[in-house]
């Protein structure tokens, strides 16, 4: 680097340099002894130092000291004395060898002082650490005698903590009187900055902050990397990126200039730091590799054994670049590459084959000492195949730590890497099988299945066989190809006659794939429900489930009778593989028959039970279930809270239930700009008739609903009818098609057909026979009838459904209760009616259920509120300042002689403030105090 830029910042060193010549010029010599670390501008600050010495009419001797002649007798003084020719006449009398060669320091000293006859003498040596034995004596000699000559000695030396342990110093046996050292420090964030901008004037501040991290405060890579910079700038053109490798530069100064910082350093030393390099790029030495002994200890030893060097001199080593700037701590601490720029320049002198053999000796150090198995696989994903099993255990434990962690494609690197590995057919089969299913659930739909087929192609026991046919049956399903997944599975039965456990496994799986086609569905079920009327104990417990499910689904059976049926089945025994079939079969059983906190604990316990990085049937169909409790609890926010609900829009065939839900969510809470918006985005292309589609439809119609188009809805409703209709489901305990689309024909004005639909709903719902269907049955059949008859229906879906404590379905019977209560000029009991409504939807977070029992009340003659109907905005200056007092601890007595109040207005303040807050306990006042209440 050309120019002023390496002197900055050395100010002070210059300022001593030339104290100490005015020194020498009158007579009073000293030794200067400038150190620094490589790169730091020794050589630069000499250059500077001769130039200044010249100028004041010094006379001036240089020599620079290099490894390659560290062995030549008197090399350095050759460089300083040698081109005089009383030199070669000193070595002609005493060549060296020769028996009074012990006499040509002397001489060598008054050639020296020949030398400063004349004028004051400068006596410049680079790098002396690099000098010959017996120059470095003679020079050292030569310090202790110039004290009280004209002659003034400055030397530069590399004083920087290296692996090997580094010579003693020149000045380490003189008197301190005889030596003035200076310890040149790195630049300064600022000052390189200020030299980035002397080059690049109108570069952003990220580029200028990039450009000093990857010098790490050396001026030499700072005007290095600069130099390979300036090549890709021209003049009005944006400033290019700093590169994180060495590749994208051009002419390559820098990493010329890391080499020969390593090449400075020694051989050990920048094992070491490749070692270093080589770890920071696996991505090891974070909070989650093992390392909880401490970063100096725990990768100290490891480098060491990676570069086989002395732990102890490791652990020193890290801290002085960390201070030298070229480590950084790391957000967890530990230092790193101040650059991944100046760590690929460090790591580009290893071949792949070395780079492979320390990843190898770090997994193996880590594994002996205990490490986590993720970050001993790190290391393991940079190696060639090592053949030992160790190594594919690793690969497969840091698997299943990264997908319970959620992190599939972590998980799918490791999986992939173990493949390399020799290991048996059947244990390859299945790291295919899990590998297979991470790539179609994580990358696309489409992946995954050449894996899963390639698996099922591999002998292996029965058992792993059947798991890999359910992986690729369920794959080939979600893809539409229900026929193809259910064909898979029934060629397994002729290589499982001795395995009836499996065999009926097996059954099962093509049940639960059925659903994804209406016509095989039919098919299975009719067998299986042949097979059942036979021998139940042939379909095993699973399978009757699934029976029951399906009765259920087809009206054939009350929620009663079907709880019960599941409660025996999950009593009995089960096969292992056949388990999580029962449990999310009963799972979802429970949650139709609005069983929700038992069906909550069998969906935690059939997920606890899954293997997540295998494809499955029931683990959909459990968080399914888990999505569906959530709607039937009206927890709208819980379903909108799942960032990854949409991420799937668009890579699927059709929507799945979590996005129809999500829609219904949309609507509920009033957001209905958003749902078209996200309806747009999920629009099936060419979708399979899966039931899924059907929940999709269903939700769409709910949303051309509450957006004004009846029309529009109506036929949503109608097809998703039709298509449940050709799968036998009938009950309307998986979407109540006929009450919404009867809803639709009364707002097209056609009572009639709103009628016959209402009364068919309400039949089938009596069949099932629970508060949420029976009560929804029952007001849209109040609503379609009208009059004194339609009053009466009403008022049973209220209680109805008050008694069960269904919100979801409570707020619509209360709004219909109140305008049919309205039409029949009862205006009190409607007013009643609708604010309750509006209360328990904004409670609910139910906005548009709000609004809609706000504009009932408004259209009966209500007077409109700004005022919050929930919370505590909606308290009265009386029923906050009770209520806050009571939150404080007091009694209602003290309150009431704190307020001069009858003790019956505070309870009777108390208990409104308690339906306003949505609580039932005094306990829980503080926190509903503090809440934030929704407006109007």
């Amino acid at each position: 680097m050309s120019g002023a830029g390496p002197l900055h910042e050395r100010r002070e060193a210059m300022e001593l340099v030339t104290s100490e010549v005015e020194r020498a010029r009158v007579g009073t010599g000293r030794l200067v002894l400038l150190r620094g670390a490589s790169g730091t501008g020794r050589t630069a600050l000499l250059e500077a130092v001769t130039d200044h010495a010249s100028t004041h009419g010094m006379r001036v001797l240089r020599a620079r000291c290099s490894p390659d002649t560290s062995t030549v007798p008197f090399d350095t003084v050759l460089q300083l004395l040698g081109s005089e020719p009383e030199f070669e006449q000193a070595t002609d009398e005493a060549p060296y060898g020769a028996p009074d060669s012990r006499s040509r320091p002397a001489r060598l000293w008054q050639l020296l002082l020949s030398y400063g006859a004349g004028a004051p003498l400068l006596v410049a040596v680079d790098d002396v650490h690099c000098a010959d034995d017996l120059s470095r004596r003679w020079l050292v000699e030569a310090a202790r005698r110039i004290d009280r000559l004209p002659i003034l000695m400055v030397v530069t030396e590399r004083s920087q903590y290296d692996i090997d342990s580094p010579s003693p110093s020149l000045a380490h046996s003189l008197s301190p009187a005889l030596v003035r050292p200076h310890t040149l420090a790195p630049l300064s964030a600022n000052a390189a900055a200020e030299l980035v901008r002397s080059v690049h004037g109108g570069a952003p501040q990220e580029w200028v902050d990039d450009c000093v991290r990857a010098a790490a405060g050396s001026p030499l890579l700072l005007g290095a990397l600069l130099d390979d910079l300036r090549t890709d700038c021209s003049v009005g053109a944006p400033t290019p990126p700093v590169p994180n490798t060495c590749a994208a530069l051009y002419p390559g100064s820098y990493p010329a200039a890391v080499a020969w910082w390593l090449d400075s350093a020694g051989s050990a030393t920048t094992e070491v730091a490749r070692a270093l390099a080589a770890l920071d790029a696996a991505g090891a030495g974070g909070p989650e590799d093992g390392f909880d002994d401490g970063f100096e200890v725990g990768r100290a030893e490891l480098l060491a054994e990676m570069a086989g060097a002395d732990p102890s001199r490791v652990s020193g080593w890290l801290t002085a670049m960390t201070r030298l700037g070229l480590l950084r701590p790391a957000p967890d601490g530990r230092p790193r590459y101040a650059h991944p720029l100046l760590r690929d320049a460090v790591l580009s002198g290893w071949t792949s084959a070395r780079r492979q053999a320390a990843h190898r000796t770090a997994a193996e150090a880590m594994l002996r000492r205990g490490d986590r198995a993720e970050a001993v696989a790190v290391q393991l994903l940079r190696t060639g195949p090592v053949g030992e099993e160790w190594a594919i255990d690793v690969l497969l434990d840091a698997a299943a730590l990264t997908v319970q962690n959620g992190r599939g494609r972590d998980a799918m690197a490791f999986l992939r890497r173990a493949l390399d590995e020799p290991m048996p057919a059947a244990r390859r089969a299945l790291v295919l099988t899990e590998l297979g299913s991470l790539e179609y659930i994580t990358v696309r739909s489409t992946a995954g299945i050449p894996r899963l087929t390639e698996a099922l192609r591999l002998p292996g026991p029965p058992q792993g066989r059947v798991l890999t046919a359910v992986a690729l049956g369920t794959a080939l399903a979600r893809q539409g190809d229900a026929r193809s997944a259910v064909g898979v599975l029934r060629d397994l039965d002729e290589h499982l006659g001795d395995h009836p456990g499996l065999v009926r496994t097996v059954q099962t799986a093509s049940a639960a794939l059925s659903d994804h086609d209406p016509g095989v569905r039919q098919e299975v079920y009719r067998w299986l429900r042949a097979t059942a009327e036979r021998s139940p104990e042939s379909v095993g417990t699973a399978g009757q489930a699934l029976l029951v499910r399906y009765e259920s689904t087809a009206g054939l059976t009350s929620a009663a009778s079907a709880m019960r049926r599941i409660r025996a089945l999950l009593a009995q025994p089960a096969d292992p593989l056949a388990e999580a079939f029962l449990l999310g079969t009963a799972a979802a059983v429970a949650q139709w028959a609005d069983r929700l906190d038992e069906a909550e604990r069998l969906v935690e316990r059939g997920l606890a039970g899954q293997r997540i990085s295998l494809l499955h049937p029931m683990h959909m169909a459990l968080l399914n279930v888990r999505t569906d409790i959530a709607a039937a609890r009206g927890a709208y926010a819980e379903l909108l809270a799942d960032s990854d609900v949409w991420r799937l829009a668009g890579t699927r065939q059709g929507p799945a239930n979590a996005q129809a839900q999500a829609l219904v969510a949309l609507v509920k809470t009033g957001r209905t700009d958003e749902a078209v918006r996200r309806a747009d985005s999920l629009e099936p292309r060419n979708p399979h008739d899966s039931w899924e589609l059907n929940r999709f439809l269903y939700a769409r119609g709910v949303l051309h609903a509450a957006a004004g188009d009846p029309a529009g809805a109506l036929d949503d409703f109608l097809e998703c009818g039709r298509r449940q209709s050709s799968r036998d489901v009938t009950s309307p305990v998986v979407t109540p098609w006929r009450t919404a689309a009867a809803e639709c024909h009364l707002a097209l004005g056609r009572p009639r057909e709103a009628l016959d639909l209402a009364q068919e709903e309400l039949r089938l719902a009596m069949v099932w026979n629970t508060p949420r269907l029976v009560g929804r049955a029952l007001r849209v059949l109040g609503t379609a009838t009208g009059g004194n008859r339609g009053l009466d229906l009403a008022d049973r879906a209220v209680q109805v459904l008050r008694d069960a404590t269904v919100d979801v379905e409570l707020i619509p019977a209360l709004v219909a209760q109140g305008r049919l209560l309205t039409a029949a000029k009862e205006r009190p009991r409607a007013r009643t009616a609708l604010r309750e409504a509006a209360e328990r939807a904004e409670r609910l977070g139910a906005l548009r259920m709000r609004d809609v029992a706000e504009a009932a009340l408004h259209e009966g003659g209500a007077r409109r509120t700004a005022r919050a109907l929930t919370g505590a905005g909606a308290l009265t200056g009386s029923e906050r300042r009770i209520a806050s007092l009571a939150a404080d601890g007091r009694t209602n007595t003290e309150i009431a002689e704190l307020l001069h109040l009858a003790r019956r207005t505070v309870e009777s303040h108390l208990t409104s403030a308690y339906r306003k807050l949505g609580i039932s306990r005094r306990a829980e006042l503080t926190t509903a105090l503090a809440g934030r209440s929704t407006r109007l």
